[in-house]
């Protein structure tokens, strides 16, 4: 599956504009990634963008979650890792891979950071840093949707959580305009 085609797909599936963001963020942060551990950039940012496909079907039964989109995939010609990783971000599946760790945590963090632009004077993403986003994580009230567990399990990539926060971080700076950020 080509990205032009993924990204149609999520756009006829997922009306809501932020949550599609959301998973442009996510693609992002996962490419960033593969680069940072010398990983197949496409099929990690692949795994990033498709992986709230389901959203607006399962967000009222998250126990379908993840398995609608791979049920959407199976036709796609997508390689099983992806799959997997889709599969493993909502925890249906163990996380194995250095891909399935990888989006576990790339979930979350993008909520995170976009919360912290927020509340920033300029609302937006470029001047941020690593202290500004390791000051918002630690308030227990702010952003609570984004789950800390899960943010930290990036120690699974042998990343530090200021190391994570500084890829993940320079990965939406990436595509600021795109964010509207």
């Amino acid at each position: 599956m080509e990205r032009e085609e993924a990204l149609a797909l999520l756009k006829k599936r997922v009306k809501n504009r932020n949550l599609q963001k959301h998973c442009l963020a996510v693609e992002a942060v996962m490419g960033e990634l593969a680069r940072h551990f010398g990983e197949d950039e496409e099929l990690w940012s692949m795994a990033g963008l498709l992986h709230d496909l389901d959203y607006d079907e399962t967000a009222k039964n998250m126990a379908r979650h993840g398995f609608r989109t791979v049920e959407l995939l199976q036709d796609k010609d997508l390689p099983q890792e992806i799959l997997h990783a889709i599969l493993a971000h909502p925890g249906h599946v163990p996380r194995e891979s250095l891909l399935d760790k990888a989006l576990y945590c790339a979930d979350p963090v993008t909520g995170l950071i976009v919360a912290a632009a927020l509340i920033h004077p300029s609302k937006k993403l470029e001047p941020l840093d690593v202290n500004f986003l390791m000051n918002r994580f630690k308030e227990k009230h702010f952003a609570r949707g984004a789950n800390r567990e899960q943010i930290q399990a990036c120690h699974e990539l042998g990343l530090s959580l200021e190391e994570f926060l500084d890829i993940s971080l320079e990965a939406m700076k990436s595509i600021s305009q795109e964010l509207g950020l």
